[in-house]
């Protein structure tokens, strides 16, 4: 919450704010957020203008997530850019919008917590990643391609083949294995007959 009273209502007037305030809930998304309890930092300007307050600066904060391609917990930061009207009561603006299209000067205080809760949902990365390189998960096995062997891979069969293979496996060579799959499906056409 900010107090405006220092300010006054005379259009052209400003002020600014440079502190740090926790963070009094998770901001963010599911995969990066702002943790509660967090430091956030303010630079503002806060200006009166005709039809209320203009609050322009900027807001940083450390982040935590998980990346959404390894899964693996990262630390980062953002830095957050604001230009947001608070609407004095009675004025034009506050009159003709709807009550959740602008944000409201209240008893001479504005409240930021709304509207950095909701820059930062559209500001933060809704795939975050740990790193641009990031190679993800291995789809087979899921070990994390960054720590797999070189050349990790998995030899995948086509499900067709895989009744010869079972008998390449058992120690048939490929000519009895063909052999063999010939005469099952000669005995099956023949008993369909």
């Amino acid at each position: 919450m900010l107090d405006t009273r220092s300010l006054g209502r005379r259009p052209g007037s400003m002020a600014t704010v440079t502190r740090t305030v926790t963070s009094p809930s998770r901001i963010g998304l599911d995969l990066i957020w702002v943790p509660e309890g967090a430091d956030v930092d303010l630079d503002l300007r806060l200006e009166s203008v005709s039809e209320g307050v203009l609050v322009t600066g900027t807001v940083h904060a450390e982040t935590k997530g998980e990346c959404s391609r390894c899964l693996e917990p990262f630390e980062g930061e953002f830095d957050l850019h604001l230009t947001e009207l608070f609407a004095y009561p009675d004025s034009v603006t506050e009159e003709t919008t709807e009550e959740d299209e602008v944000y409201r000067v209240e008893d001479d205080l504005i409240d930021l917590e709304p509207v950095i809760v909701d820059a930062a949902g559209l500001e933060l990365p809704l795939q975050p990643l740990c790193s641009e390189d990031c190679q993800g998960l291995c789809p087979e096995c899921g070990v994390r391609l960054a720590i797999a062997e070189s050349g990790h891979g998995h030899e995948i069969l086509d499900p067709r083949w895989a009744a010869l293979a079972g008998k390449l496996d058992a120690g048939l060579d490929v000519d009895t294995a063909a052999s063999q799959s010939s005469k099952s499906r000669v005995n099956t056409e023949a008993e369909e007959k």
